[in-house]
């Protein structure tokens, strides 16, 4: 079990600047601070495109960044964890400060814009290490790239050995134009060159990586149509649902409306999973999703998968709830498990229809 000491540790966080806490937390995670030995419980076990989590809750991209402590994060109860986004070359991102807490909503504003040292020095990283628990890279474009698409086949060739799966980040608000790779033609063209690297890649090595599409949460009906009928025609294995948003929807402080940037943390959780659920529709029962977005508690993660999620992730929830957070939902869930004499397959989706009635 995690001690008060780390507790207290990790909440004092809260006192410093975002970006210095953030890192004062790698460095936690690293020195071994806030490790804890957690024991899976079998039933969470989640078999997905041939790839075996231990427990369906991992931590999502932006936190480890540069793939500095996926080990650790591991020991402290994730069954899986997204590195990234990286980009192929290193880069700066926006000015500082650029990571705002909206304390009082639960919530995290961030304008970083890609910040990470390439795809390089993740690499060198990830060769070194034993993975007791899937990797997924999240890979994204360089800000001042002359062709976004070749950025993200490069970091498939890059990235295929180590990698247990491929995030497709193309819903980043804080890059000028990237969203615009979700539409038309440009999804197209996206899809056609990573699927096609994929399978060359494959060829060579005999091993095939999964590519999730990860989309905006603030997509209309249309747009939400449009990416079904391409990932479906291109055989994408599978989406993450969602990256931040631009809204402001779910703020109770006004004060908070005036930041521009991604928008993430418990307001973001309805209409994420609204998004989530209308997406499942669209694709069928067989797709994976990773739902994202807002997730808390453990009741949150048994809504989104109830809404259509086969695993989920977290991240700007940790900033509040501490260290010891995944730990809590992973032992929440074996317990929800025990009291309705239930499965996690018996549960998935059963909600879908709930969250994709309602508007967006």
């Amino acid at each position: 079990m995690l001690n008060i000491f780390p507790k207290l540790a990790y909440r004092s966080l809260l006192l410093l600047d975002p970006e210095i806490a953030h890192n004062l937390s790698i460095v936690g995670l690293k020195s071994g601070l806030f490790s804890s030995y957690v024991k899976n419980d079998p039933r969470l076990k989640v078999e997905v495109n041939g790839i075996s989590f231990p427990n369906p809750l991992g931590m999502a991209a932006g936190y480890d960044k540069n793939a500095k402590v996926p080990i650790e994060l591991m020991k402290i109860g994730f069954g899986f964890v997204e590195i990234g986004t990286i980009t192929p070359n290193p880069q700066e991102g926006n000015p500082r400060p650029r990571i705002f807490r909206l304390i009082n909503d639960k919530a995290i504003i961030n304008q970083l814009g890609f910040n990470n040292t390439g795809y390089h020095v993740a690499f060198s990283r990830l060769a070194k290490i034993k993975k007791i628990a899937p990797i997924g890279i999240n890979i994204g474009a360089n800000k001042n790239s002359n062709d976004f698409v070749s950025d993200y086949v490069s970091g498939i060739r890059q990235f295929f050995t180590l990698a247990s799966y491929f995030s497709i980040n193309i819903s980043s608000p804080n890059t000028p134009g990237l969203r615009n790779l979700q539409t038309g033609k440009n999804l197209e063209r996206l899809l056609s060159n990573v699927m096609q690297t994929r399978e060359e890649e494959r060829e060579k090595t005999g091993k095939s990586v999964p590519i999730f599409l990860k989309i905006s949460p603030d997509l209309s009906e249309k747009e939400l149509d449009d990416i079904a009928k391409e990932v479906l025609s291109h055989n994408i294995e599978g989406l993450i649902i969602s990256n931040t948003t631009v809204s402001r929807e779910g703020l109770r402080y006004p004060v908070n409306y005036a930041k521009t940037g991604g928008l993430s943390g418990s307001p973001l959780f309805s209409k994420s999973t609204k998004i989530l659920a209308k997406m499942r529709r669209r694709v069928g029962p067989n797709m994976t999703i990773i739902g994202c977005g807002g997730i808390s508690s453990t009741q949150d993660a048994i809504e989104k998968i109830m809404a259509g999620a086969n695993i989920i992730q977290l991240y700007s929830a940790m900033i509040y709830e501490g260290i010891s957070l995944p730990n809590r939902i992973i032992r929440g869930l074996s317990c929800f498990l025990d009291r309705e004499n239930t499965s996690l397959d018996s549960i998935r989706s059963t909600r879908t229809d709930h969250w994709a009635n309602q508007e967006i």
